[in-house]
Parts: structure tokens; C-alpha cells; sequence
């Protein structure tokens, strides 16, 4: 057991902000209050359910965010219930709506279901809706009761922003009545304008190659926030699949929450996509940034954090001047679903599901479950990816093997069937945002459909690149971008930057190295090149050989990290010899049918350098205690439990 507490400072929810009802509480004659409250990347989880570990989760589920959205609806006499994106995929569930149930035009999705049950007066795209294709998400979204909009999501770019040409409306008008302080009510017209990252055309590029386009966010606001004004809105909310990232506008950068925050005429920023929550002490350091009040460069903003999570509130008190609304006070906060106990760490939730939606979502549930528990095969050993930050993994082991098996067989008689094959994986369930259990954990024995879920939790499709030496390289150092530069001869230094996802993490097997955070990083978290003479990777061998760097080698991986390679780094030029349909969940599905039961032997392939005297800090699963003494190569001590209910280790030679 580990008794030991590491100490961060505290953060009561709603710190220096006023009560829920005090904007209302203001209102008088002429003025009136607007309350929007928002969800954001829900990825389908409606359910406070972990299919992959089958068992119930607290602190998850747009079920239980219902229970805040009924009790903040009646604090409020004029509500707007908005959706940030990343609602269709991401969770179990949806991957068997897409993969095993099938969707048609005219079907009802579970998440739409649930959805519409809680009436939701407007939503957007995220990037993840298009993961299944474009007649997949238009079928879905087909079945809701309310508008989608988006601005940006373009079937042919024009000169301008106004000739453009979308996929969805990028706008809708809302006319609402308000009340004000003496109880007169009146009309008001709010538009809401959809935006979402430009890159969706090189992240799912095989879907949307030809036939979507995209435009800068800022750009696209700046253009149709006049248009609006013109239509008659009064406000506007601008609902942003985007997170908070740099303040000075960059064209078609990711996270834009900063520069559109400073254009005029936006009266409330809805954010999302990085899975944080804001309000928050996440961005107390961040510029331009007013916890307190809620606003980002003086406009009200909210960010709901991921899978139900937090309910987004922000409340504006509005006045009349020159026959239209305007915003003379808000206040934007975070509401949370569950909250971590102080002494144990686990999350207790704050409010019980609302049974509408566990009605409307009863059904697919169920056939959810039934699917995920069908045996697979079985493994000798158990499975997970605790330490795949750290050190080889013999989750992404399994992945690499079945992505090199199913290359192999393909590429037969062509002319790439005698170049070296390698595989790349990232470990994508290892902690970070989404919290301790969220790891791979598979025990020895029956493995199921959800063990492979469990196991690459995405829906990718199997690719193979054609590459020389000096390009994988480069892709590794991008890996090695995820480690803080650390010091030798000091002690209990963070190791892992928590800007810098795990799913980013590629390890490519077949080839060993060692990784060295002593260097300083060759690549920023968000890909930008930010020292060229820097190296990270040394002893790179392929065979027990130093690499070629002009030798050509055929890299298995996945149709994500096929379209990124090039777009994120232009020392890689990628040349695809094989992109199939197949998913890779799939063809791990078929490689454990085939070599069952699995015994997997470690097989060793990076490893990260230690010095005399130096200790590393690394954040992870208090199921993974018992585990770290198996650990070759490195001491792990535990050092006590986090807040947030990791464990931190200590890392030694």
C-alpha cells in the first residue's frame, strides 16, 4: 500500500465565482438572463459503463450529465443546450453500431437517441465524426431532432469564405423569448456558428480525400459573424471544436480558442477537443485568461472536459441598447459529475443517472455487451500497457506483430516483398488526461472482443509505408518529443510532457534504440521542428546493426499515422504501398484466432537512458504497483498517490 500523499495545491470547484443564480438574481428592468450550457467530446459514452473491463465507471456518461443539465435548466427561464463535437465515436458501444450493427439512413444512433431525449437545441462536427465515413455520420446525425452546423466543413473551397460551399449549414439562427427582472419577457435571436480543426482533411484523408475540404477557423468566423449580425442574431455563440493554445493566430492551427476569443462580435466561446476543463487551474498561467470571471481575452467561455464529464455553464446577463441585445455581465464554470475522494483517490459520483436516457440507450447497451463478451481466444500471460511510456510493452507487441503478419501476406509478389518490415504502434490507453484506469488490462486467460478492444481502442485501418532510414528516424524523434529534458545528477524530475498525447507515442518494432531526455527535443508536442541540430534517439540498430540511413524499409501502421507522417514533418515523405479498408482491430482479432493462446515473450526493442545519481518521475495506475518490480532495466519506488488518484513512481537505474 502506498500511504504517502503528494500535495498540489487546492482547487474547491467554483472558487471565486459567484453563486449559479446570481446573474439571474441581477436582473432588472431591461435586463435579462441567457444561461448556455454546454457538453463536448462525449465519444459516445453514454453509459457510466467501461466495456473494455466490463464494469461500471464513475466520473463518465452523458447519463449522468443529464442530472446536471436538469438541475442547471431549472436555475434558469432561458436555457440553450449546445454539443461541441466528438459525440460519434470513441467508446465501445459506437464502434459496434459502426462495425457489427450497421447504420442506415433513417436509423436511430444511441448517442442521438440520447441526445434528442435531453433536446438539444444545436450542435457541431468534431473531428472523430468523420472516422466512419461521411454516409455513416450523415445518417446519424440525420436522425436528431435538432440542427448541426458547421462552418468549415467544405464539399469546395471558394475564393472567399462566402463562396464557399459546405457540407452543413454553418450557422442557424435560435429565436428564444427572455425574461427580464420585472418578468417582461421578449424576443431575442441567437446564432450559433460551427467551426472545427482544419486538419480532419489529413486525419481521415482516406475518407474525405476529394471530397471535403476545410478552411481556418478564425478566418471562417471573421467573414460570418457580420453575415450574422445582419441576419438579426442579437448574440452570438460560437461553438469551437478547439482547444486553448497559442495567443497569436497561426493559419489552420488546431486549437484557436485564443485568437477567436479576441475577434469582435463573439459573445460566447463553447471550446472542446483537448479533453480539459476551463474554467479551470489547468490555464492559470495562460494570457488573456480571467478564471475568475470565465473568459478568454474578456469573452465568456466554457470547455466541458471529455465523456460527460463536466456540464459547461455560462450565464450572461443581458441589456437592451440601440433595440438589441448585449452582454453586460457573465460568469462561465465547470460543473463535474463525480469528484475524487481526498483519502482514497476514487471518484465519487455527485449525481445518479437520469433514467430517460438510460431508456433510450437500453437496447444497444445490451447488444454491446453481448458482442464484447464473446470469447476470442485465450492468452498465458497478461496484458497491459502500464508502462508502455517507459518501457517496451507487450500490448503494442501483439499490435505490431498482427500489423506485420497481415503487411506481409499482402505485399507477397509485389515488388516491396523483400524490403525489411517493421511496425509502428502507439500506446493508446496510457493514463494522461483521461486518468488512472485508463489503461490496457487484460489477465491471463479467456480473451474476448472486448480484450481486443481493449487492445486498440481506435478505428483505424491497416497501412504500409515505404521509407529510408533517415525518414524513421525523424519519426522517432517526434516520439521523443513526449519526455521533459531532464537534468543528470538531479532528482525526481518529470518525465513525461502532458501537452504530448500517448497516442503520438509510435514505438517501431523491429528496429532497438534508446531514447536519451537529457538532449533537448527536436519537436515541439504539437509536431513544429523547434531544434534542428538536437537528437534524441542514439543507438539505432536494425539487426544488431547501426541503421543505414539510405536503407528502404516497409513500416506497417495505421491510415492515421499514414496521413500525418508527411503533413507533421517534412523530413518524411511517405510513399503508401498498401492502404486496405481492414481495420486493425480486426486484423488483431484474426492474428489471436490464428496463434492462440498466446504466450508472449518480451521482446526487447527501446529502452530510456538513466544516468548516476538521477531519478525521473513518472505518473501511473495503482494497479500497476505490483507490477513494477518485473520491470528490467529500471528501479521504480513508489513515491505516494496523486490527487487525481495515480500513483507516482520514482525511476532510477
Amino acid at each position: 500500500m502506498v500511504s504517502a500523499r503528494i500535495k498540489t495545491p487546492a482547487t474547491p470547484q467554483g472558487k471565486n465565482l459567484r453563486t449559479p443564480s446570481s446573474i439571474a438574481a441581477k436582473a432588472t428592468a431591461g435586463q435579462s438572463h441567457l444561461r448556455i450550457l454546454q457538453t463536448t467530446d462525449l465519444h459516445a459514452q453514454v453509459l457510466p459503463f467501461d466495456y473494455y473491463t466490463d464494469r461500471q465507471v464513475e466520473g463518465t456518461g452523458l447519463a449522468r450529465t443529464a442530472s446536471l443539465i436538469a438541475a442547471a435548466r431549472a436555475e434558469a427561464q432561458t436555457c440553450l443546450l449546445l454539443d461541441n463535437g466528438d459525440f460519434l465515436q470513441g467508446s465501445a458501444m459506437g464502434d459496434y453500431i459502426a462495425y457489427d450493427r450497421g447504420l442506415n439512413m433513417g436509423d436511430l444512433h444511441p448517442i442521438i437517441a440520447a441526445m434528442n431525449t435531453l433536446g438539444y437545441d444545436a450542435a457541431t462536427l468534431g473531428n472523430h465524426e468523420f472516422n466512419y465515413g461521411i454516409p455513416f455520420m450523415m445518417a446519424a446525425i440525420g436522425a436528431s431532432n435538432f440542427p448541426f452546423v458547421s462552418a468549415n466543413t467544405l464539399t469546395k473551397r471558394g475564393a472567399t469564405v462566402q463562396e464557399d460551399e459546405r457540407l452543413l449549414p454553418p450557422y442557424v439562427l435560435l429565436d428564444r423569448m427572455v425574461q427580464d427582472g420585472t418578468g417582461k419577457q421578449s424576443p431575442i435571436r441567437i446564432g450559433v456558428l460551427g467551426l472545427l480543426p482544419p486538419q480532419i482533411v489529413t486525419w481521415d484523408e482516406a475518407h474525405l480525400r476529394d471530397r471535403i475540404f476545410s478552411r481556418d477557423m478564425v478566418e471562417t468566423a471573421a467573414a460570418l459573424i457580420p453575415e450574422m449580425r445582419q441576419a438579426g442574431a442579437d448574440i452570438i455563440v460560437v461553438l469551437a471544436h478547439t482547444g486553448i493554445g497559442e495567443a497569436a493566430h497561426d493559419i489552420d492551427m488546431e486549437n484557436a480558442a485564443i485568437p477567436l476569443a479576441q475577434l469582435p462580435g463573439i459573445d460566447a466561446l463553447i471550446l472542446g477537443h483537448t479533453h480539459l476543463v476551463f474554467p479551470s487551474p489547468y490555464f492559470e498561467q495562460t494570457a488573456g485568461v480571467d478564471l475568475a470571471a470565465g473568459t478568454i481575452a474578456g469573452t465568456p467561455a466554457v470547455m466541458a472536459g471529455f465523456w460527460g464529464s463536466h456540464l459547461g455553464i455560462i450565464d450572461l446577463l443581458l441589456e437592451q441598447q440601440d433595440g438589441r441585445w448585449r452582454v453586460a455581465a457573465s460568469r462561465s464554470e465547470a460543473r463535474p459529475i463525480a469528484l475524487r475522494d481526498p483519502e482514497t483517490a476514487a471518484r465519487r459520483p455527485l449525481v445518479k443517472s437520469a433514467q430517460p436516457v438510460l431508456r433510450a440507450v437500453q437496447g444497444a447497451h445490451l447488444a454491446t455487451l453481448n458482442y464484447m463478451r464473446s470469447p476470442v481466444g485465450e492468452t498465458l500471460k497478461p496484458i497491459h500497457s502500464y508502462f508502455a511510456m517507459i518501457h517496451d510493452c507487450q500490448s503494442l507487441q501483439i499490435v505490431c506483430h498482427a500489423q506485420s503478419a497481415f503487411v506481409a501476406e499482402r505485399l507477397k509478389g509485389t515488388v516491396w516483398a523483400d524490403l525489411p518490415l517493421l511496425a509502428a504502434a502507439a500506446p493508446f490507453k496510457a493514463g494522461g488526461r483521461a486518468g488512472p484506469d485508463h489503461f490496457t488490462d487484460i489477465p491471463a486467460g479467456p480473451l474476448y472482443q472486448r480484450s481486443v478492444a481493449d487492445l486498440y481502442c481506435f478505428p483505424n485501418t491497416i497501412c504500409a509505408l515505404h521509407l529510408r532510414g533517415h525518414e524513421l528516424v525523424e519519426w522517432l524523434e517526434r516520439s521523443a518529443s513526449a519526455f521533459h529534458r531532464i537534468t543528470p545528477g538531479q532528482s525526481d524530475q518529470p518525465l513525461l510532457d502532458e501537452a504530448f498525447p500517448s497516442y503520438n507515442f509510435d514505438v517501431i518494432f523491429g528496429l532497438t534504440y534508446e531514447i536519451d531526455p537529457s538532449q533537448p527535443a527536436r519537436y515541439s508536442a504539437d509536431h513544429r521542428l523547434i531544434d534542428s541540430a538536437a537528437r534524441r534517439v542514439h543507438n539505432l540498430c536494425y539487426n544488431g546493426k547501426p541503421l543505414d540511413l539510405d536503407a528502404e524499409f516497409i513500416v506497417a501502421t495505421n491510415n492515421y499515422r499514414s496521413s500525418t507522417q508527411s503533413a507533421f514533418n517534412s523530413f518524411i515523405k511517405t510513399e503508401a504501398v498498401l492502404q486496405a479498408s481492414v481495420t486493425i482491430r480486426t486484423i488483431i482479432y484474426n492474428y489471436i484466432c490464428r496463434n492462440g493462446p498466446l504466450n508472449l515473450v518480451p521482446q526487447p526493442n527501446w529502452r530510456l537512458r538513466t544516468f548516476p545519481d538521477t531519478s525521473y518521475c513518472f505518473d501511473c495506475s495503482p494497479r500497476a504497483l505490483p507490477l513494477a518490480a518485473q520491470l528490467p532495466g529500471l528501479t521504480l519506488e513508489p513515491m505516494g498517490s496523486t490527487p487525481d488518484g495515480f500513483v507516482r513512481f520514482r525511476i532510477s537505474a
